[in-house]
């Protein structure tokens, strides 16, 4: 099995990546299962252990593998479709496919409203906004962080009932008598994850994210919030839905 040092790097790494893909795909290993560690694949293949990592860090880019700062790499489960369209819920997207999901509130504060989400919202640069920052998870997984941006004049006391309607930002927006919102607009790009994002989505620092930045609207089309979210890519698949 062990493969020689003088082969090029990259048949090596790829080698690796290639037989641990097929075990993966034939049930070797389930969901969730731990793999070997790159220490492990050095010694079975006969490798530096830098070789075995880059053949983890690649079927982790493959979405195959997820990376946990200092727990090691596990199988990924399938990916969850997480549906873009007029209406978009996380939690919704989640219990559609049978997973329980949740919300938690990291932080709320009173900023001053940045200009970009000033010209999002149609409101002044002189006014200030509630910066809400929530980790989701769904399955008992972290899927995604997500700060949301609502008006402090029309929500004065946001942050009060986040609290007593269990953080749910949804059932927050009932209380002000707003039953449903639809989505005007979705960008997605992707980026390298930060520190922080890294540390509460149980990725690596460095590791590639998903990032979505959205604007809810009336059904009148008042916009009443922007939602900026980064994922966890290798956890969940968009499907941007046709109007």
């Amino acid at each position: 099995m062990a493969i020689s040092e003088t082969q090029d790097a990259k048949t090596a790494w790829r080698r690796i990546a290639d037989d641990l893909s097929a075990e993966i795909a034939s049930d070797g290993y389930e969901p969730g299962k731990g793999l070997p560690t790159a220490l492990d694949l050095a010694a079975r293949y006969g490798v530096h252990r830098h070789t075995a990592r880059h053949a983890l860090k690649y079927l982790q880019e493959q979405g195959l593998v997820s990376v946990e700062q200092g727990r090691g790499s596990f199988v990924t489960g399938r990916r969850v479709p997480y549906r873009i369209g007029r209406s978009v819920s996380f939690r919704q997207n989640f219990n559609a496919a049978g997973i329980e999901a949740s919300g938690r509130i990291l932080s709320v504060h009173c900023i001053t409203i940045p200009i970009s989400i000033s010209k999002s919202l149609g409101l002044p640069t002189s006014g200030s906004v509630w910066r809400v920052e929530a980790l989701n998870s769904a399955g008992g997984k972290p899927i995604s962080l997500s700060i949301h941006y609502v008006s402090t004049d029309r929500f004065p006391d946001f942050p009060t009932i986040l609290r007593e309607h269990n953080t749910s930002i949804t059932e927050a927006f009932r209380h002000f008598g707003i039953d449903t919102y639809k989505r005007l607009s979705t960008a997605l790009s992707a980026r390298l994850a930060t520190e922080e994002e890294a540390a509460r989505l149980g990725l690596s620092y460095g590791d590639p994210v998903l990032t979505s930045e959205g604007i809810d609207s009336l059904p009148d089309g008042t916009p009443l919030q922007v939602v900026e979210s980064v994922f966890a890519p290798s956890r969940v698949q968009f499907i941007v839905e046709a109007d």
